[in-house]
């Protein structure tokens, strides 16, 4: 039989439990980097189908927790006053309950602040389309002179100056901190901010006879009848995103001196003067005032502007006329448009 003189045996009892551990550090160290990089399931409320998630920028839980801290981080702008949650707050649908934003240094913005919720399903962002991603959006105002006023490279190095960002940027991309992984950080928790299982949503889509009251039922008509609202608003039997992801000339603000020409200024095809992208109707109550300049302060107003045909103007939109729409058939279409807001909102993205 081999025996082990105690000198090694004194060794042994030394070296074991520390192999031990180091084994046990390796292998806490690999599943917790294997979770790290674990894709993200998004929960899909009734009403809504999958989005597209970019193959490029896949989600994960670390990924979104520090989009959700950047989301909310003041310091992402020039003088620590602005971040996206300012123009884009829980409180109102992620949108806000001005006409314009404000930004930095008393700078005011030229058009009304759109909600977050849903975007994962736009194939084009910002009113005019003028950017085909949320990475892409999330970087415009960052840099904007009116909004958060601070260079892309000017903030990323205010970022490493950072300890938990720094740590959180290599834990998620393996690298030091950029301008595309922040931006891809922020649109993976925008991306998270989905919100449906409204009262039309039991209705329409759960079965549920019960969840819409007798006006608003008649709403529905209205909305897909005489209201004409279902050409660019749509609902499917399956799901409902309500808008059509295009873009269309109603009027709004076209009777101003110097009109915002919309879609014009991206694509400079003369027939886009005064386009701006058809806007969700999901959460609509909450998200006050209207259109892209919010010049609609209630949704009455809203119904108003299209029973009248919206404003003339040489690239109006040939589904606009008006609609002779009655005071109770006005009453019913807004009881079916309070339909559309979700519970809960405030807790998304929580």
């Amino acid at each position: 039989m081999l025996k082990i003189p105690i000198f090694h045996k004194r060794w042994l009892n030394i070296i074991c439990p520390v192999f031990i551990l180091i084994i046990f550090f390796c292998l806490n160290t690999l599943f917790a980097q294997e979770k790290k990089d674990e894709t993200y399931k998004l929960i899909i409320p009734l009403g809504l189908i999958e989005p597209d998630i970019p193959e490029d920028n896949p989600l994960t839980a670390a990924k979104i927790e520090l989009g959700k801290k950047l989301y909310f981080d003041k310091r992402l702008s020039i003088d620590d006053t602005v971040s996206c949650a300012t123009c884009h707050d829980p409180k109102f649908g992620f949108a806000e309950n001005k006409k314009v934003s404000d930004g930095v240094k008393g700078g005011k913005g030229k058009r009304n602040a759109p909600t977050v919720l849903n975007s994962a399903f736009y194939d084009l962002q910002f009113w005019d389309g003028r950017v085909p991603s949320l990475e892409e959006q999330a970087k415009q105002p960052i840099a904007n002179p009116v909004e958060m006023g601070i260079s892309h490279e000017a903030l990323v190095e205010k970022l490493k100056k950072i300890e938990e960002y720094k740590k959180a940027f290599n834990d998620v991309f393996n690298s030091e901190i950029t301008i595309d992984n922040i931006v891809k950080a922020i649109a993976s928790y925008e991306r998270t901010l989905i919100s449906g299982n409204s009262p039309f949503d039991k209705f329409m889509y759960g079965n549920d006879k019960n969840a819409l009251n007798d006006a608003a039922k008649r709403g529905i008509e209205v909305f897909k009848g005489k209201g004409r609202c279902l050409t660019c608003h749509e609902f499917l039997d399956s799901y409902g995103l309500f808008t059509d992801n295009k873009f269309h000339n109603i009027g709004v603000g076209m009777d101003k001196p110097e009109p915002d020409i919309g879609r014009f200024e991206v694509t400079k095809n003369p027939k886009d003067k005064g386009a701006f992208k058809t806007p969700t109707l999901r959460n609509i109550t909450l998200t006050a005032p209207y259109m892209h300049d919010g010049s609609e302060a209630t949704l009455e107003s809203v119904i108003d502007f299209y029973n009248k045909g919206g404003i003339n103007n040489p690239n109006l939109d040939g589904g606009m006329r008006p609609l002779d729409l009655t005071k109770e058939e006005k009453a019913d279409l807004l009881e079916f448009l309070k339909s559309l807001t979700s519970e809960n909102i405030e807790n998304l993205g929580k």
